[in-house]
């Protein structure tokens, strides 16, 4: 086997690979000699078809099977032998059988970036103590009222913020209906803001069977792209209104809650309990985020672009997903891959970078995920989905399954590690406002 290697960029390689006859042939000829036992070809018996009319029917079939497998037999001791370490599946092109009965193909490999580890201990990040307020827990509580409220329709006075309404609508841009802007029946809770405040605004001071037209001007950032930036005629029948009947607040709601409550005091502490958990996560999230901000920020260097096109490809896959949901593809969203793309890379050349930093870091300090961590993992995906860690452990057969599993949990344990070894300070008191 000769192997040639070029440096294409600072990250990329060239490696062709010419593997020789004594190598190629015999492969080529165990692939005819299967061909010859199973086909069958009219005027000749089976088995008994002449290698030449085989040749000459299958060559394209047999050649393009017998080159995928020579490049999967050879690819990885190519590699090993000029000690080239990819970080990506190769990119495999100019597949040749040559006429002197050698084969030769070209691998396009993505490198580990080389780079000196900046400082990752001692980072001052900002972060401010987690607390719950009486007001937070009585807005849950107002919300669990809110929620757990008997519907009463109404049909003696005209629709207030905080009713229920049902109607049917359907949106117009320039005159023309969006069709995936359209239902009936729709139960919209007015003041919560989830069809849109100026949406439901408008439907406020409506009688029920009246029949109107409202205009809408959606921002350009708006989360439904349907509708981002647009300006959208409803037209609008309302055609039942119910208002909240609320319970009071006291033992007995409490117990209506959950009967694991006797009174209105526990439910309270569990609010509290459940919010100060809530906050305390989001806390970790957002701490984390600030050191990881901090390392980037000294730490410049190259990153595999096809690591990045990956990346941005899981992302836009996300995008899709979402839009999915509601039944929208990119293209009814007025979006298209080459726009998200461009939006992402900044985003994804970040994540790169930092997973390559992640990984030095626990080079250096020794960091390395254990039965332990994986068993801990195994469990908290049980807990999650109610199953045994035993079933978890079936879904993680494979060893393509299981390393982005681990990936995971080696970087949670390089990043509890880096929070560690931060240095938590009090957010900056804010300035003084002149008079």
């Amino acid at each position: 086997m000769e192997v040639r290697v070029e440096d294409i960029s600072t990250l990329t390689k060239k490696i062709t690979v010419t593997l020789p006859e004594d190598v190629v042939q015999p492969k080529l000829d165990e692939a005819y000699e299967k061909l010859r036992k199973d086909i069958k070809i009219k005027g000749f018996r089976k088995g008994k078809v002449p290698r030449t009319i085989i040749v000459k029917t299958y060559k394209p079939q047999v050649e393009a099977e017998v080159g995928e497998k020579l490049v999967q037999d050879t690819y990885f001791d190519a590699i090993e032998k000029e000690g080239v370490d990819p970080v990506v599946h190769p990119e495999i092109s100019s597949v040749k059988y040559n006429d002197d009965g050698t084969f030769t193909y070209v691998a396009n490999v993505d490198t580990k970036p080389r780079f000196e580890l900046g400082g990752y201990k001692g980072i001052e990040v900002e972060k401010a103590p987690v607390i719950v307020t009486e007001e937070e827990i009585e807005a849950e509580l107002k919300a669990m009222q809110k929620n757990m409220a008997v519907l009463q329709t109404v049909d003696d006075r005209v629709i207030a913020e905080g009713d229920v309404v049902v109607i049917d609508f359907q949106g117009f841009h320039k005159g023309n209906p969006i069709k995936q802007v359209k239902n009936e029946d729709y139960s919209v809770d007015v003041g919560a803001g989830r069809m849109g405040r100026e949406f439901e605004e408008k439907l406020v001071g409506m009688h029920k069977d009246e029949e109107g037209s409202h205009t809408v001007n959606f921002p350009e950032k708006h989360p439904n792209p349907l509708l981002a930036g647009k300006e959208v005629e409803f037209r609008i029948k309302v055609k039942d209104i119910k208002e909240r009947v609320l319970a009071e607040l006291d033992d007995d709601f409490a117990k209506d809650v959950n009967n694991s409550f006797n009174t209105l005091e526990e439910l309270k502490n569990s609010i509290r309990e459940r919010c100060l958990r809530d906050k305390e996560h989001a806390a970790e999230g957002a701490f984390t985020d600030k050191i990881m901000e901090k390392i980037l920020e000294g730490h410049e260097f190259e990153v595999p672009h096809r690591l990045v096109a990956f990346e941005i490809d899981q992302m836009i896959k996300q995008t899709e997903q979402t839009l999915m949901k509601s039944g929208i593809s990119l293209e009814v969203a007025g979006l298209n891959r080459e726009d998200l793309a461009k939006q992402h890379v900044e985003m994804a050349t970040k994540r790169v970078r930092g997973d390559f930093i992640l990984k030095k870091i626990a080079e250096v300090e020794g960091i390395k995920v254990n039965d332990e961590d994986l068993e801990r993992g195994f469990k908290r995906i049980g807990d999650q989905y109610n199953m045994t860690v035993d079933k978890v452990k079936e879904f993680f057969q494979s060893r393509d399954d299981l390393l982005p599993f681990m990936n995971e949990l080696l970087n949670e344990k390089i990043l509890h590690f880096l929070r560690d070894e931060a240095v938590v300070v009090a957010p900056a008191e804010p300035l003084a406002q002149e008079a």
